[in-house]
């Protein structure tokens, strides 16, 4: 490098602390010092009275939310020439000055920790132009706050921390925008042109980078260069194509510079992307680090990390010619620099040895061991943060899974580190939906590693644990900030006000993916999905309407249809499901009414794409899902009768008609074969047996395969019901295709049962396809049986041709509803005229029709259906006690029990008038 390595270096020496008294540094810092950035131990009484006062502040607010927008107004109206920078929504800048600020006070008696805090902070205002006096006006606003709040309770020493920690800050913030700033944009904007650029010709390329030769370089980068530039040449003239993008490149480079059998690199090279976007933030670099780390601790060997620095270089070299100087060179070295220190810090622990020491531990612990560690968990860390216990009032089987899995998380973590980076990133995003604070996780990690601790010596597997679960913790934490959106926070809120309050800021066109999608990683979340799940349906309704509005800029429109339909096809299905009360809503939404009216009528558009097709063009499943909730008021919706008015003229009518008129057919072929007589010539015969040979094959064979098959397919996909502990498959569970089973069944008794074929071998005899013959007498009353129930099975199924017209479908289902309080009223007569007729069977009387209990019952039914002799009432006066009975039975069926019947059958009808249509569509 041409650069003196100890001029370039950003930091001091991390033990380095001022040699003051640390009552004279919070003297010092009561002024801005912009030019140095170092680690400060400020006294711990000044410290503690800080925070006491921070924490006072915060209490004294509503809310932690509200604390945020008291700040943000005292900054804003201390320092009216600074407005323009506050860009971003009120809310959000409110949160971020909260927490930034707390994060520091939190962390301000430990040096290390502070100066990494306020180093991530200062990252990320580089973009700000903060000046000593700003950064006084800041200081002076937040302190008149507090001390208007806290009036007595902001002491002398709490007013002097508190200036002491935000002039640390603020001149930090100016150290880092001098130092750092251009370097971190050269990285940025240096790694976007190698990412993007695809690579033409290389010759060309180095010829335009007139600045390369410039760059002193150590003897073996220089050598590597060389062949690279013979290689490509090489491969130029034998017309072979040049890599392009980055990663090709990378590899092409190792490969000609002899680090092709270096495995070792390609887990970097994955990691390199997220590691150099997030060079300004410290915290999350050194989490990728230690990631990074356990990949390269699974390869045996040496890891020269300078070797992949030297590789890196070459192929940016080539992908960004132009513009590359030494100012570059300076940047990558020194980003290079900060990785490699930070992985060979984590490579000389000897991560997997501790890992396996970590297995031998757990493996060791007996059961009571592990009942004692579950239970020491929450007993200490309850202990450690009290507020913990609000947040897990689950089972204790529940508590217990929760320990097993962070105790299984550590191990995982050292085996299998990007797969848990991608699951504890869901999990985190998960705790933004439980609002759980990030303030409990340390204490949960400290709780945990202190009971570990108790249960052995072992200081190599218990260094492992904590280890690995305080970089587990350290990922929750960025997740569960990176994911706390104000969306989210309103959610756990369920309040409308909070939601509009929360969005109104934000611009027309990104609002529906903030209510849609808050990505961490590659892990994402959705907060209308997470509002649903969690019973936040208040906040989930205000999503949608603000979703399905249109909303005008100028000549754009904004409409979240499409892209609520994109993140969640399934929509319906979810909300007809979770919760129906928002399918109105949506419904609504997809309706667009015009205020203008032309002749009596104005336009309205229904968008109903993506309820008829779905992303792939293929037909959407969201008329079925509507189906299956059995809303009669949502099917009656007008966007559903359009849509669904659609599918059916456009696609579904011609495909019901071909099955229903074909089953029509066999109906008729069927009554046929079972009307015509059997006697008489052999051509009548014959027809008679061609049509019954017609409905085995051409019926029962079809209506067979087509039952068959979904039986078969719920049975392998676990589809089954249980209906009276009984399993059923899921396709048999409504009364049409049970019907149909029963229907084939029936026929094939019949098929068995067949005279016909019983005289198959007498047709000498008794004439051709006769069934007259002494073989089938014993086989005609079980057929003629259940050709009679089959005939009344095929005209019950033919009903559903009704659904050709809307009025007569409405008028059976309603037939067939009513039919329950007819079956109840049944039921009731049988019950009466039992009770009767036992009553009458025990008088002493001399009347035939009332002999026994059957003699007295089947008179007791003719009675009710008026088919009872009327001569034979006069037998009845005989016995004054019968007659008492039978009157007594004419009145309460009669009198009561018709009466009663026409009462429920005219409520029944009247509560599914408004619904028949509903239920009939």
């Amino acid at each position: 490098m041409s650069a003196d390595e100890d001029e370039e270096e950003p930091y001091r020496d991390e033990d380095e602390v001022p040699d003051e008294g640390t009552a004279l540094v919070v003297e010092r810092y009561q002024e801005v010092h912009p030019d140095i950035f170092e680690d400060v131990q400020f006294p711990e009484d000044v410290v503690g009275e800080t925070q006491q006062a921070w924490t006072a502040f915060i209490m004294g607010s509503k809310s932690k939310e509200a604390a945020g927008e008291a700040l943000y107004a005292a900054i804003f109206d201390a320092a009216p020439s600074m407005q323009d920078l506050f860009r971003s929504p009120r809310s959000a800048m409110a949160m971020r000055f909260m927490n930034g600020l707390s994060n520091c006070i939190n962390v301000a008696g430990n040096p290390k920790d502070l100066k990494i805090q306020v180093e991530t902070l200062g990252f990320q205002h580089l973009d700000l132009e903060v000046t000593v006096p700003r950064v006084g006006i800041f200081v002076e606003a937040i302190e008149g706050l507090l001390e208007m709040e806290l009036n007595r309770g902001f002491s002398a020493n709490a007013r002097h921390g508190l200036a002491a920690i935000l002039n640390y800050i603020g001149g930090a913030f100016i150290f880092i925008r001098r130092e750092y700033s251009g370097r971190i944009n050269l990285l940025l904007s240096s790694w976007t042109d190698a990412t993007r650029k695809a690579l033409v010709d290389v010759d060309t390329a180095k010829q335009e980078d007139g600045l390369e030769e410039d760059v002193e370089e150590g003897e073996d980068v220089k050598k590597s260069l060389q062949e690279i530039d013979s290689a490509k040449r090489d491969q130029t003239a034998q017309g072979i194509q040049v890599p392009g993008s980055f990663n090709e490149m990378f590899l092409f480079n190792a490969a000609v510079m002899g680090f092709g059998a270096s495995q070792w690199m390609k887990p970097i090279l994955v990691q390199l992307d997220v590691m150099v976007m997030n060079v300004a933030n410290s915290y999350r670099l050194q989490e990728e680090c230690d990631v990074l780390s356990l990949l390269l601790s699974r390869y045996q060997g040496s890891i020269l990390l300078s070797e992949f620095r030297a590789v890196v270089l070459a192929s940016l070299r080539s992908l960004v010619p132009k513009g590359w100087d030494s100012e570059h060179e300076v940047a990558w070295n020194w980003f290079w620099e900060n990785v490699e220190r930070m992985l060979k810090a984590n490579l000389s622990k000897k991560l997997q040895g501790k890992a396996a020491a970590l297995e031998k531990l757990l493996s060791s612990l007996q059961p009571e061991e592990f009942l004692e560690l579950r239970r020491g968990i929450y007993r200490k860390f309850f202990e450690l943060a009290p507020a913990g216990q609000d947040f897990f009032k689950q089972s204790t089987a529940r508590l217990y899974f929760i320990a097993d899995k962070v105790i299984e998380m550590t191990v995982d973590m050292y085996h299998h580190p990007r797969e848990m980076v991608e699951n504890i990133s869901a999990l985190g995003l998960r705790h933004v939906g439980y609002a759980i604070p990030i303030e409990l996780f340390a204490p949960f990690v400290s709780a945990t590693v202190e009971v570990l601790r108790g249960l052995t010596t072992d200081d190599t597997a218990e260094e492992a644990f904590r280890w690995s679960l305080t970089l587990i913790g350290k990922i929750l934490v960025r997740t569960t900030m990176e994911g706390s959106t104000i969306v989210m926070k309103a959610v756990n809120t369920n309040q409308e006000k909070a939601l509009r309050r929360a969005i109104a800021s934000v611009p027309r066109g990104l609002r529906a993916m903030e209510l849609l999608n808050v990505a961490v990683g590659t892990q994402s979340i959705s907060p209308l999905y997470w509002a649903i799940e969690s019973g936040s349906l208040n906040v989930a309704k205000a999503m949608v309407i603000d979703l399905l509005t249109i909303r005008a800029d100028r000549d754009n429109y904004y409409y979240g249809y499409d892209a609520l339909f994109t993140r969640h096809p399934d929509i319906i299905r979810k909300l007809s499901i979770d919760a129906p009360d928002l399918q109105w809503p949506l419904l609504d939404g997809l309706i667009w009414r015009s205020r203008l009216t032309k002749e009596g009528v104005r336009r309205v558009n229904f968008y109903i794409k993506h309820l008829v097709q779905d992303a792939e063009g293929n037909l959407n499943q969201a008329l079925e899902w509507l189906a299956d909730a059995a809303d009669p008021k949502v099917i009656s919706h007008s966007v559903v009768v359009l849509f669904a008015d659609l599918l059916w003229e456009r696609l579904i009518i011609y495909q019901f008609l071909t099955g229903r008129l074909y089953f029509l057919f066999t109906l008729i072929i069927f009554v046929i074969s079972q009307s015509a007589s059997g006697a008489g010539t052999d051509l009548n015969r014959t027809a008679i047996f061609l049509c019954r040979c017609f409905v085995y094959l051409g019926s029962m064979c079809v209506l067979a395969a087509s039952q068959i098959q979904p039986i078969v397919m719920d049975l392998r996909a676990g589809a089954v019901r249980r209906i009276y502990h009984v399993p059923v498959p899921e396709s048999l569970c409504s009364l049409q295709e049970a019907g149909y089973l029963v229907l084939i069944f029936g026929l094939i008794i019949m098929c068995i049962e067949e005279p016909i074929f019983r005289c198959l071998g007498s047709s000498e005899e008794y004439g051709l396809f006769s069934s007259d013959c002494p073989q089938a007498a014993g086989h005609k009353e079980v057929y003629s049986v259940v050709a009679g129930l089959n005939t009344f099975l095929y005209w019950v199924l033919i009903t559903d041709l009704s659904i050709l017209s809307m009025r007569i479908s409405a008028f059976v289902l309603v037939c067939l509803r009513v039919m329950a309080e007819l079956g109840l009223f049944l039921l009731a007569l049988c019950f009466l005229i039992f009770a009767f007729a036992t009553s009458i069977s025990t008088l002493k009387h001399g009347i035939p029709d009332f002999a026994g209990i059957g003699l007295a019952g089947m008179s007791l039914l003719s009675i009710c259906l008026g088919i009872f002799p009327a001569e034979k009432f006069y037998d009845i006066e005989e016995s004054i006690w019968v007659m008492l009975v039978v009157c007594s039975f004419l009145v309460l069926v009669g009198a009561f029990l018709l009466n009663l019947l026409v009462a429920q059958l005219n409520r029944a009808y009247s509560e599914l008038f408004l619904d028949m249509q509903g239920y009939a569509r």
